[in-house]
């Protein structure tokens, strides 16, 4: 494979500003001369998505409100890295706060890109085991559902029609594989 240089940035421009995004605009050069304008959502804090194990033979989940699906959707535990905290501190307080859950062992088992070719932004997978009852106080407007879930139904969770997360589906399947077992799916 081949190393290929980077475009080069002949001007950077903000497009717009909100409370949570900031869309910016790119002109690049790329190596063989041709020009083209790209938009993009420049990178910001990492996130963290947790998979919790309660026992070995079960998941957590919870269901919340997406305001992207404009519908209730179920997944795993996640959220932001704050400023100055640690990923594995920020997977541990977001595991308190949506499913009342504390880990005795959290490990960072992958890191993955959300629409790198728009968004320049990363979720931190990190696997969560042998927990105990721990809550915290969230921001979440209203209470999260948790969701226990057998391994053994995998097949019955990838099916349902709010379980479609990409995140939530690439996060199960580095789940199982850093446990070392194998999906049947």
């Amino acid at each position: 494979m081949s190393a290929r240089m980077p475009p080069k940035i002949l001007e950077r421009r903000q497009l717009a500003q909100t409370r949570v995004f900031r869309v910016e605009q790119l002109e690049l050069e790329f190596s063989n001369g041709a020009r083209r304008t790209y938009e993009r959502i420049p990178g910001g804090r990492d996130s963290v998505l947790i998979v919790p194990l309660l026992d070995a033979e079960t998941l957590l989940l919870i269901r919340e409100y997406g305001a992207g699906s404009e519908r209730y959707e179920l997944g795993f535990p996640k959220g932001v890295v704050e400023p100055g905290e640690e990923a594995l501190a920020a997977a541990g307080r977001e595991l308190e706060e949506e499913t009342g859950q504390g880990a005795r062992r959290l490990r960072l088992i992958d890191r993955v890109s959300l629409v790198p070719g728009y968004i320049a932004h990363h979720s931190l997978i990190v696997l969560a085991e042998d927990l105990y009852p721990s809550r915290r106080e969230g921001d979440e407007p209203e209470p999260i559902e948790v969701v226990p879930w057998s391994l053994k139904d995998l097949d019955a969770l990838l099916a349902r029609e709010d379980f479609n997360e990409a995140r939530s589906i690439a996060a199960l399947f580095l789940a199982l594989r850093a446990l070392g077992r194998r999906c049947s799916v």
